[in-house]
């Protein structure tokens, strides 16, 4: 997105069907690489370029043979230049990398600059509040994109990521999504004997996310409020989601997965700040607790917290009419006790699910067979997003309430100056909008 143009104007335009959205015939934007051959040389272009972007950019060089990281794009040229740095570190991917300043681009606007390169595969990996718009441009260049997770922060965003998923199918272009824990070995084994009745009817489910605080960036004298803001992203709902979407959104991916990605009616739920209550903690909230209700009469118990010093606890129990499952990425822990016995995931060393995401990634370029992780990726987070909406204002919210919803977070433009700090949110006296 370039400075001056607003991102209510762009989702305005971004969420309009595909008839009417001002592409070129379908036909005639096949990208070049749609089908790679084994040969070809795959151009990535990694577009936020903090510690999970530069992850994403070391996994996808390692993922084929033919693959070079050829443009880099942020909005700070420090963090631009360490992650540079830090890859051109790893051995067995330097060889790889292709950036010259040309390629090195910083501002507001730099994914729109890095898009107009030859780059092949996208690797989007800002804050989250960008992805819908950086996620709808990639898919008009006719690029392949792997969208870290989440892909939203609010349903309009969703909506647009919906709509540019739906392009890509249409465009054969694959879209994999950063929730990686749909291409763990262990996950998969484990959903399936689900799927096959192992626990027998699904009745009720836990998703936990139980962890200790996270980084803090102390504000410098010569930033301004978009600077401050945008260095401790984290901590503000405009640009994460606050974190049972930016974080927790991993388990509750799991339970949708579980339900064969169904989605419940409603949540109701409860949330504040009891530790994080200082102005550098923006205004997010440091615990959440939520009560998804499904039509079948299944349940989904969500809780996350963030705090010191407490319990940590990162996983999803799924209760059955015949057993339980435990879905954790403690690998030793992951399992199914049943009536008949007990399964226990045995780990074999080949699990590394950030890999086996960007693996299946490029291998799906090379075969002609794309991926779309749209349809799940959107709607995992909408279902963060919903539990959110029910902490914030107290209120009982729907799913279509939410999937509808028009609140848009953020400012109206991008420009570094002033911005007012969002307000902390307070259940029964904020509304649903």
């Amino acid at each position: 997105m370039s400075r001056d143009s607003t991102r209510r104007q762009f989702l305005q335009s971004a969420a309009i069907a595909t008839s009417a959205s001002g592409l070129a015939p379908i036909t005639s934007l096949v990208p070049r690489q749609a089908h790679a051959a084994r040969s070809e040389l795959l151009r990535v272009g990694l577009v936020g370029c903090g510690g999970r972007g530069t992850g994403a950019a070391s996994q996808a060089l390692r993922a084929d043979p033919q693959v070079q990281l050829t443009a880099m794009a942020d909005v700070f040229a420090d963090r631009l230049q360490l992650s540079l740095a830090s890859l051109s570190q790893l051995e067995d991917v330097a060889s790889k990398i292709a950036v010259p300043p040309e390629r090195q681009f910083v501002g507001f606007d730099a994914c729109e600059r890095l898009l107009a390169t030859d780059v092949d595969v996208v690797l989007l990996a800002t804050p989250p509040h960008f992805r819908p718009q950086h996620l709808a441009a990639s898919i008009a260049a006719g690029k392949h994109v792997f969208a870290e997770k989440p892909v939203a922060v609010d349903a309009p965003g969703v909506r647009s990521v919906l709509a540019s998923c739906q392009q890509a199918k249409e465009r054969g272009l694959s879209v994999v999504s950063g929730l990686c824990l749909r291409y763990g070995v262990g996950f998969r084994e484990a959903i399936r004997r689900i799927h096959d009745g192992a626990i027998g009817e699904v009745i009720a489910m836990m998703a936990n996310d139980y962890r200790g605080p996270l980084w803090v960036k102390p504000r410098q004298p010569e930033w301004t409020d978009m600077h401050w803001q945008m260095r401790n992203w984290y901590y503000f709902t405009w640009l994460s989601g606050d974190f049972n979407v930016e974080q927790h959104v991993h388990f509750l991916d799991v339970c949708a997965w579980v339900m064969q990605d169904a989605y419940p009616n409603s949540a109701v739920g409860m949330g504040g700040r009891q530790v994080r209550v200082g102005e550098e903690f923006g205004n997010i909230f440091d615990h959440h607790s939520v009560t998804y209700e499904y039509s079948q009469g299944v349940r989904l118990f969500s809780n996350c917290r963030q705090m010191a010093d407490c319990a940590n606890d990162m996983s999803a129990i799924i209760l059955g009419t015949k057993g339980q499952a435990i879905l954790t990425d403690a690998r030793k822990s992951m399992g199914l006790k049943t009536r008949d016995g007990r399964w226990i995931y045995e780990y074999r060393g080949n699990d590394d699910v950030y890999q086996t995401e960007h693996d299946e990634l490029f291998a799906s370029i090379r075969n002609g067979r794309p991926i779309n992780n749209g349809e799940y990726m959107a709607k995992s987070t909408l279902l963060g997003i919903q539990g959110r909406m029910a902490t914030y204002t107290g209120e009982r919210i729907g799913w279509e309430q939410a999937a509808q919803s028009q609140e848009l977070l953020g400012p109206r433009e991008y420009a570094w100056g002033p911005i007012a700090a969002p307000a902390v949110a307070q259940p029964g006296i904020t509304k649903f909008v």
